[in-house]
């Protein structure tokens, strides 16, 4: 879905130098890279603490035991997205409730976290989806309220701006803690796992190098409990490299959902979502909804054949998986599993490309 050979090709000469010092200087774990990248990325999202971990979902789990949410409470997240959040929760002996998101932007909708909401909801995790906010403006307010705490996953949407209180803030900036993935794959990806967790709270940055670091402020001195959870020093200097990129890189993703959206918007079948309006998208995945009686296993194929990826985010919700099955129904969220379907998008695609992209799909729409 991402052609990450050629975006590599395109910063080899950078990206090698990177590595190259790591090698030459051998300081494979926490060397002064991974302290330079957080500085930088820190300074990008305009946060006082990033602190690097070994994966997004290590994120969560690390933000979740530094906020001491109390075990047994609910944390209210959505329940059309990936399982890291329902995951980390029944971890930590959590309990995951699943709030409906919006059929539009396909992010949670505020008047379903509250009506959620009981004595032992401890917290709330929006998940800010495909590249775009959740409506923060409204979620904070609700956090704020009820006293709870806020977790941002900003796994999909690093580089985007939503409006808070009038004020424009960056995804993963706002809540409690926010916390990144650096999977190849998105938008700021390293060549491996990666993550990380920003906050502007001075004391809980503190406990959350402590916890990302064994419990321990000095080595062999264990006053939490914590994990092991680092960010390689080779994946921080890959990460340096891109983040001066990313601003470029989240254009060029724009210029291909543009032509996507602007080829696709009038075609029979087809429903292209209208970005949110609270919401810059930095579109992490160009998503679009085919009509019930399309049958998408056939576009898919139709698609495969012509030599054209396309991904289903996320075929079932997560209360319906085995591992997490909870007997209720969510209408948007099992509509959307049913019909969303994801284009090809990256930086380095050609008009070529992106032309073939939307011939093959009207093609196949109309030839249904």
């Amino acid at each position: 879905m991402t052609d990450l050979v050629s975006q590599y090709q395109r910063l080899k000469e950078e990206i090698d130098t990177s590595i190259s010092a790591v090698l030459n200087n051998a300081s494979f774990i926490n060397g002064q890279q991974v302290a330079q990248f957080s500085e930088e990325l820190a300074h990008y999202m305009d946060v006082k603490h990033v602190i690097p971990c070994a994966n997004g979902t290590d994120a969560l789990q690390i933000a979740f035991m530094a906020l001491d949410l109390p075990k047994g409470s609910e944390v209210i997240t959505p329940g059309f997205s990936y399982a890291a959040v329902a995951e980390v929760c029944h971890l930590l002996g959590l309990k995951p409730v699943f709030a409906d998101v919006d059929l539009n932007t396909f992010n949670i909708l505020p008047k379903e976290i509250e009506r959620l909401i009981t004595d032992k909801t401890s917290a709330i995790v929006p998940v800010h989806l495909f590249g775009q906010a959740a409506d923060m403006d409204a979620i904070t307010q609700i956090a704020k309220k009820h006293k709870l705490k806020l977790i941002e996953d900003n796994a999909q949407s690093i580089g985007a701006f939503c409006q808070v209180n009038g004020q424009k803030k960056m995804t993963g900036t706002i809540g409690d803690i926010g916390t990144l993935s650096f999977f190849p794959s998105k938008n700021l990806g390293c060549y491996g796992d990666g993550g990380a967790l920003c906050t502007n709270d001075d004391l809980l940055a503190d406990k959350i190098r402590m916890i990302a670091n064994h419990g321990q402020k000095r080595k062999y001195h264990h006053e939490i409990i914590g994990v092991n959870s680092r960010l390689d020093t080779i994946q921080a200097a890959v990460l340096s490299v891109k983040l001066k990129h990313l601003n470029s890189f989240i254009e060029e993703r724009r210029n291909v959902a543009n032509q996507y959206s602007s080829a696709l918007n009038q075609v029979d079948g087809i429903s292209i979502p209208t970005p949110a309006l609270h919401s810059t998208h930095v579109y992490h995945q160009y998503t679009l909804l085919l009509d019930e009686d399309i049958n998408r296993e056939l576009v898919m194929s139709k698609l495969k054949s012509e030599g054209i990826p396309s991904m289903v985010y996320y075929p079932m919700p997560i209360y319906k998986q085995e591992a997490y099955k909870q007997h209720i129904r969510i209408k948007n969220s099992e509509e959307l599993c049913s019909r969303v379907l994801s284009l090809p998008m990256g930086t380095d695609m050609d008009q070529e490309q992106i032309e073939h992209i939307i011939t093959t799909l009207i093609e196949t729409i109309r030839h249904k």
